[in-house]
């Protein structure tokens, strides 16, 4: 799932060798391909091995689930298509979720508490945005800093308790169902909706390729850099706050240790799709393809009973193998 070469800034600057496009577009055919392949190979493993998987019931489980890490995971691709990374973004979805879950406490209106926790979001990847743009921090080494201070925030206003007892209409963007369908996926359906079209239809989504294909080539070219990574920071937040939301909502509580490791959950499912951790290459789609991946790896892992240590150490392995063939990929096109 990459972004036409066409449309994709060229590091040095020369024309385009149209042997070398047509080359980048294979590998890209190609990688796509594999990803499709992938997500059919492992439905079609599940529904032959496990008799409940294709029950309606498991699918719209794995919908349910798959939400809170798909929202998470457009943000992410937001920011590592620029050749940053976010690790805070588990951490942002606790913070938030608590300090929704307080307001509400304090008999503000569901409204309000929801912006509040949106807010929390979009502060927290404001400050990342300061420190990448402004202070010339490393994105990786800022936003493990506030994945600390988010997390121990969240203890600090809680005194590490839950937070719970919400009203119907607040559980409902979480736990309820619209018809058939989960809330909560049909809302992470409208942000890949959105995100694509804003990915790939708009200038910013063209600045955000630029930046992450080559920043100094951007630069040059007129495109603010800063103000663009600025705001792919504040997008990740903001979706990371709404995430908390939808969180806290699905279990009626807001609780200062939840979504430990959402951070790689989302990273993989974005490094699954297709994008780059060196930047300049990834789409919404193709981290639509990677979350459904990874939300049916851990389905099937529990639906095989499965003990969780395997199931944190398979999700690592999986995220090795992404980086590692990006990586091989990486060197093959600089030879």
């Amino acid at each position: 799932m990459t972004r036409p070469a066409s449309e994709s800034p060229h590091r040095s600057g020369a024309p385009e060798n149209p042997r070398r496009s047509g080359l980048a577009r294979l590998a890209g055919a190609l990688n796509e391909l594999t990803i499709v392949v992938g997500l059919v190979a492992i439905s079609l493993y599940l529904a032959v091995t496990t008799p409940s998987f294709l029950t309606t019931a498991n699918l719209l489980s794995i919908l349910l689930a798959s939400a809170l890490i798909g929202i998470v995971a457009v943000g992410e691709t937001f920011v590592i298509v620029t050749g940053g990374i976010d690790l805070s973004v588990g951490s942002v979805v606790a913070f938030s979720g608590v300090m929704a879950g307080l307001a509400m406490q304090a008999h503000l209106p569901v409204p309000v508490a929801i912006l509040i926790g949106l807010g929390i979001g979009a502060l927290s990847g404001g400050f990342i945005a300061f420190a990448v743009t402004v202070l010339e921090m490393s994105p990786f080494i800022v936003s493990l800093a506030v994945l600390a201070m988010a997390r121990g925030l969240a203890f600090i206003v809680t005194n590490g308790n839950t937070v719970f007892s919400f009203p119907d209409s607040f559980d409902n963007i979480g736990g309820g169902n619209l018809g058939a369908f989960p809330v909560a996926a049909l809302i992470a359906a409208a942000v890949f909706l959105i995100a694509g079209l804003v990915l790939a239809k708009t200038v910013f989504g063209a600045e955000i390729y630029a930046v992450g294909g080559n920043r100094e080539a951007a630069r040059l070219a007129g495109i603010p850099v800063g103000r663009t990574l600025a705001l792919v920071y504040v997008i990740s937040g903001a979706l990371a706050g709404l995430g908390g939301i939808v969180l806290a909502g699905r279990l009626d509580s807001a609780q200062p240790i939840a979504a430990v490791g959402l951070e790689l959950n989302a990273i993989a499912a974005v490094v699954i799709g297709g994008a780059s951790l060196f930047g300049g290459k990834g789409s919404i789609l193709g981290t639509l393809m990677g979350v459904l991946i990874i939300g049916l790896i851990n389905n099937g892992l529990t639906l095989k009973n499965v003990q969780p240590f395997w199931v944190q150490f398979i999700q690592g392995a999986v995220i090795f193998g992404a980086v590692l063939i990006d990586s091989l990929n990486q060197k093959r096109r600089r030879s």
